[in-house]
């Protein structure tokens, strides 16, 4: 299995992409629950800090897509640096508001301002497609490879933060995140020679690559895998509130975590052949069913072996995340032009961002309604939202596919098999 994984950092630099990559997009995961664990501390309030989180959220969605656009065309180093200068004065700005008593107001000014933050993991994966688009076995693999990273980011990120801003002092969470990205774009951009060319200003098509009607259907139906992700957060939190442990909540959230982690190893070894787009609409399915145990647990167990019950459910249910999230990537890569591939991969994060947002205030809602086992139905209807959304626009992505990634160039098959030796 690991020979599977050697091969892709037997190119010169990739290991030093990769790893520059993982530190400088650590602060996506630190960031929004750093705001809201250093302002509910500082000014005692989680509306304030709520609102303030969801903020950064909502301008990372509307800028984050401009900004990776603006890396497409004139190359990464040229964009992300400055990227990541206005994001960190941004930090910085937040972080003298919160300690110095500010208005409210301006902890708004200075979150908005952070969403300039630079998609690197969109970057890291632009590389890996410059360097394997010809292979595909390999590219699988390392979209695998970067699918675990992300994992391994939602795990360590939020510990990192909550557990410094809770030990050291409030601001602590969120100065990090601010330092890991100044460290971590500074040594990504310094790779030069795995960044992949700059494409002629005519390649671009003068429009946004979100007109791609098969992006459409991987945005669509991400805002609705992100609004399980951010529900069943929210409501495992309640969960083991409800049942005396909420400590445990981390635990059993890291088991859903790890089980996402395991799948994508062992996904980007595997031996694929068939359709990619049927492959993708699998994986949606298999995330909506897979929360159907999870709501049965949550009603008929309680205390104790409520929480393993659930911890169980969650594990299980990882197993579907990473496969799919992978196989969109890959759609993404075949779905738009080379010149637009940074957009298109910040657009299915986007997508993500806005369902986790949307997921979070209506696992919240459910909660305070009608408890915390009744909370589990919104990710399960999220889920049920997300297969509608993929077997819709089916034809959509099966004709985009053959179309080919490049509307320039003429149609090919594109789903070959990923034959991977072992």
């Amino acid at each position: 299995m690991l020979s599977s994984y050697r091969r892709i950092f037997a190119s010169p630099g990739t290991l030093a992409f990769s790893t520059t990559g993982f530190v400088s997009r650590l602060p996506i995961s630190m960031t929004g629950i750093g705001i809201v664990t250093m302002l509910s501390q500082l000014r005692g309030s989680y509306g304030v800090a709520g609102l303030v989180s969801a903020t950064l959220a909502i301008s990372a969605a509307v800028l984050g897509p401009q900004v990776s656009r603006l890396v497409d065309r004139h190359g990464q180093r040229r964009i992300v640096v400055p990227a990541m200068a206005i994001t960190v004065v941004a930090v910085v700005g937040l972080l003298l508001c919160a300690r110095l008593d500010a208005p409210d107001w301006t902890l708004f000014v200075f979150a908005a301002g952070m969403g300039v933050m630079p998609s690197t993991g969109a970057m890291v994966r632009a590389r890996w497609a410059h360097l394997y688009r010809e292979d595909a076995p390999k590219l699988h693999t390392a979209y695998s490879f970067e699918a675990v990273v992300d994992e391994v980011c939602f795990i360590v990120g939020p510990i990192l933060s909550i557990g410094l801003a809770t030990s050291l002092f409030p601001e602590a969470g969120v100065l990090l995140a601010g330092i890991f990205l100044a460290v971590g774009v500074l040594l990504f951009a310094g790779q030069r020679s795995t960044e992949p060319p700059v494409h002629p200003a005519a390649r671009h098509h003068g429009r946004s690559v979100i007109l791609n009607r098969g992006l459409q259907v991987l945005i669509l139906t991400f805002v609705a895998t992100g609004a399980i992700f951010g529900s069943v957060e929210v409501v495992t939190v309640a969960y083991s509130q409800a049942q005396g442990h909420k400590s445990v909540s981390s635990v059993i959230l890291a088991l859903w975590a790890l089980g996402s982690c395991l799948a994508g190893v062992v996904y980007g070894t595997l031996k694929l052949s068939g359709s990619m787009a049927a492959r993708f609409f699998l994986g949606v399915l298999c995330m909506a069913l897979s929360m159907v145990p999870l709501v049965l647990v949550a009603h008929a167990v309680h205390g104790i072996a409520g929480l393993v019950a659930v911890g169980g459910a969650l594990l299980v249910a990882g197993i579907a995340i990473s496969p799919t999230l992978i196989t969109a990537m890959a759609l993404v890569e075949r779905l738009v032009p080379a010149s637009q591939l940074t957009e298109g991969m910040t657009w299915t994060t986007t997508g993500l961002a806005i369902g986790v947002a949307a997921g979070s205030s209506a696992g919240g809602w459910v909660v305070d309604a009608s408890g915390a086992a009744a909370g589990y139905w919104v990710p399960l209807v999220a889920g049920a939202l997300g297969v509608l959304a993929a077997l819709a626009g089916l034809a959509r992505l099966r004709a985009g596919l053959a179309a080919g990634q490049d509307p320039e160039a003429p149609a090919e098959p594109v789903e070959r098999p990923v034959d991977v030796e072992r």
